[in-house]
């Protein structure tokens, strides 16, 4: 058993400030930093449990001990790579075509981290519960964070892998080094859901000291509904050999309705004006956050001891000529889904400057030159960093080839946003904040758009949709230009002078304009009306070709415009029982020869699968290690060797 419990640098406390930013909400959690507490001490005093609970959310963030990249990797590759929306190079490739397996080194460390914080947590819950020192409205907040973060650990481990051991209050692996895994995904669900449901009554819709970055009723709520969808998937689509019940699934629906409700009518939460700046500083636990994950710390600029800074985002996501090492690239596919004035796009990435995307070149696809938008055509228009340096002869002026790899021209503007991976990266210029959100209000609004649907109440359903297209299309940015401007703009400006490239040059050796007046991605709607979401959706299945009903294709379709490179893709479109449909008819197989840089490929920029989708093999194996170490735990059957 543990004598001590270890809080870690202070701990930053889940998701705590950043420093150098304007933001909705000014206070931060901000905790006094303790290396070690005596476990007599843990729970004797409010100060002393509230810093023991940082140790639990110490593991929201990266850490050394069990998976340096936690928050991209595995979360990027198992939360969004399977779509194929979103590719990679190298031997992370294999997210893209279901060849992870039970050796996958990201796996196992995404699985020793969560498990890590549900170990710490059984920990607190055990010891807050015995508590009698603390205050009656201190423990019940203690508690309700306890039972909110010990469920999104679990969340991540049930929509990752089906089927894990669930270690109850006052268990880890040290007094239960084995365990069986649930025995059916209903199980396992249920203890899930408990955790929920009690972090929704005991905690306030305002967190704790006003301490933006602790768990609050908005977040238990949205992960309650999401559990119960997932309860409700695994009795019907997803069921993979467990018992199916409609009936009880349709029961579940109407109680996950019922948290998105309370969410959605509480007043609390509402969407940002612009869809573009959800990624900025200066939307920092803006008005659509529900759970977000902040990196980093305003004050560590760059150090390589600070854990939040190593999530090296800018390198993971940036293109290869500007100093990115490959780990994520989007598709065509995806970037060719949006409709025309569709904001969303633009405030999602960057392309190389391709020559065929040219307007001018009247024989290319139409779907692209009727299309275009010059601010992210071959720039990074927040770093105003050209892509490939405008070198002619550039490998971002093909679709797909790059150092030996297809891949597309496209990159986040998501992560690489702040932070230039190729000027004063290994120095000064390391600084890089950054929200990661595992919950906003589209998630909860488009979650509850399908509830409705699946519950019959497809008016609703459809106003949702509705709702989020108006924001998509720049509508809530009309009549507010210069209030956005205001805002947003002021940080570009003072991030050019902290730069502090010399006057004139940027990475292209042209001007680095440091005093701007509009924001990078100008705000206001390009289009008149904004077309019916069922209306359009109609359209698309007919021409698609998907199987799923109307309403299906719009709430995925919606989902893949607004949360690419969020890790909440793959498991929501999953439990939608979407998956199959979508890769068939978004990415369909292809026999196109992809052997050296002249292949054809290069002249066709969409993705070639070869491989045939497995459904099963959305519940990705338990590590090896994991089925070593524990012999009480068997593989999923889609790994599971035929003998």
């Amino acid at each position: 058993m543990k004598t001590k419990y270890y809080i870690f640098g202070g701990a930053l406390c889940g998701m705590m400030g950043l420093g150098l930013t304007s933001c909705d909400n000014e206070e931060f959690l901000d905790v006094t930093p303790y290396n070690i507490i005596e476990q007599e001490q843990l729970f004797d005093s409010d100060e002393h449990a509230k810093a023991t609970l940082n140790g639990v959310y110490d593991m929201l963030f990266p850490n050394d001990t069990y998976d340096g990249d936690w928050g991209f990797k595995p979360n990027l590759f198992t939360g969004c790579h399977p779509t194929i929306d979103t590719q990679a190079t190298g031997w992370d490739k294999d997210w893209n075509s279901q060849n992870w397996n039970p050796g996958s080194s990201e796996l196992l460390g995404g699985w020793k981290h969560v498990y890590a914080g549900i170990c710490r947590a059984n920990d607190f819950l055990a010891g807050v519960e015995e508590a009698t020192a603390l205050s009656p409205a201190v423990k019940k907040s203690l508690s309700g964070e306890g039972h909110a973060v010990r469920g999104f650990f679990y969340h991540w481990l049930a929509t990752t892998f089906g089927r894990v051991p669930m270690l109850s209050t006052g268990e880890n692996y040290i007094n239960t080094p084995e365990k069986a895994r649930a025995e059916t995904y209903t199980e396992m669900w249920d203890f899930i859901i408990e955790d929920f449901k009690a972090a929704a009554e005991l905690l306030d819709w305002k967190p704790m000291d006003g301490q933006y970055g602790r768990a609050t009723k908005g977040m238990a709520l949205a992960y309650l509904g999401d559990a119960y969808m997932w309860e409700a998937y695994r009795l019907t689509d997803g069921a993979n050999g467990q018992t199916q019940d409609q009936a009880k699934a349709q029961q579940l629906y109407q109680l996950a309705a019922d948290c998105f409700k309370q969410i959605l009518n509480s007043g609390v939460y509402k969407l940002n004006d612009s869809f573009t700046t959800l990624w900025d500083p200066a939307s920092a636990w803006g008005p659509e956050a529900i759970w977000v994950e902040q990196l980093d710390e305003g004050t560590n600029w760059g150090g390589w001891g600070d854990l939040t800074s190593k999530l090296m985002l800018k390198w993971y996501t940036a293109c290869p000529e500007n100093g990115g090492w490959g780990s994520l690239y989007l598709s065509w596919e995806w970037y060719s889904c949006y409709e025309k004035g569709d904001k969303r796009r633009e405030g999602s990435c960057y392309t190389g400057a391709v020559p065929q995307i040219d307007p001018n070149n009247a024989a290319y696809d139409p779907q692209y030159a009727d299309w275009y938008i010059p601010s992210i055509y071959g720039v990074n228009p927040y770093l105003q960093e050209t892509l490939g340096h405008g070198n002619p002869t550039s490998r971002t002026r093909q679709f797909h080839f790059f150092n030996g790899e297809w891949a597309p021209a496209i990159w986040s503007s998501k992560m690489w946003r702040t932070a230039s991976a190729e000027y004063k990266a290994w120095g000064d210029g390391h600084w890089s904040p950054t929200p990661i959100y595992w919950k906003r209000l589209p998630n909860v609004m488009l979650d509850y758009a399908e509830c409705c649907f699946r519950l019959g109440q497809d008016a609703e359903g459809w106003k949702q949709i509705n709702t989020l297209r108006q924001r998509a299309f720049g509508k809530l940015e009309d009549g507010k230009e210069q209030a956005l401007t205001d805002k947003y703009l002021p940080y570009y400006n003072q991030f050019a002078d902290w730069v502090g490239r010399p006057e004139g040059e940027n990475s292209n050796g042209g001007p680095f304009y440091k005093g701007r007046t509009q924001y990078p991605i100008p705000f206001g709607s390009y289009v008149d009306n904004v077309e019916d979401a069922e209306t359009y959706y109609t359209a698309l299945k007919a021409k698609k070709g998907f199987e799923s009903p109307v309403w299906k294709v719009a709430v995925n379709e919606e989902r893949r415009k607004e949360f690419n490179c969020e890790w909440s893709l793959r498991p929501d479109m999953q439990k939608s029982g979407f998956m199959a449909d979508h890769v068939a008819h978004n990415y369909p197989k292809r026999d196109i020869d992809q052997s050296g840089e002249n292949a054809p490929i290069k002249d066709i920029p969409w993705t070639v699968r070869t491989y045939d989708y497995n459904d099963l093999k959305m519940d990705m194996p338990i590590p090896e290690d994991e089925i070593l170490k524990n012999p009480l735990c068997d593989q999923n059957p889609a790994y599971t060797a035929k003998k």
